[in-house]
């Protein structure tokens, strides 16, 4: 990520701490999964109104994340303007675990689940191949999972 962008994460995730709250970490990731069913539907849909002219694809959320001495944060990545948006997530750091990185889909990024305790189902973070450092940053600051 670019100081630019960097800087507007750090503005925008500033504004959500807590008095002594401090930020040791940004990065964006694509969080979340989409079904293999939504993926085809997506796609014959968009064939079918497009006359096979289009492709469509449908992909995880981008979310820039914001990780201080004790919280997660997550805020909209998918704006038209690529600042960070509003905040949609907040998880509690001492519940946090994360897998180890494995490479992404055909080889491109990294990916790790992330284990909120007390969850049966993790997150699932895909960092693009220009964020792989943001991964491997990220899953050092946290405790390993399984």
């Amino acid at each position: 990520m670019n100081s630019r962008r960097r800087r507007q994460v750090l503005d925008a995730a500033t504004t959500l701490l807590i008095a002594g709250e401090q930020i040791e970490f940004t990065g964006l990731a694509k969080v979340g999964t989409v079904s293999v069913k939504r993926q085809v539907l997506t796609s014959a849909l968009v064939g079918v109104l497009s006359a096979g002219t289009v492709i469509a694809t449908v992909q995880p959320r981008p979310m820039y994340l914001a990780l201080t001495d004790r919280r997660l944060l997550f805020l909209d990545g998918a704006t038209t303007s690529g600042k960070p948006g509003k905040p949609l997530m907040s998880l509690e750091r001492g519940l946090l675990a994360a897998a180890p990185l494995t490479k992404a889909l055909l080889g491109l990024g990294l990916k790790t689940v992330i284990t909120v305790q007390g969850e049966t189902d993790g997150l699932k973070l895909v960092f693009p191949p220009a964020f792989k450092a943001d991964g491997r940053e990220l899953v050092t600051r946290l405790p390993v999972g399984a």
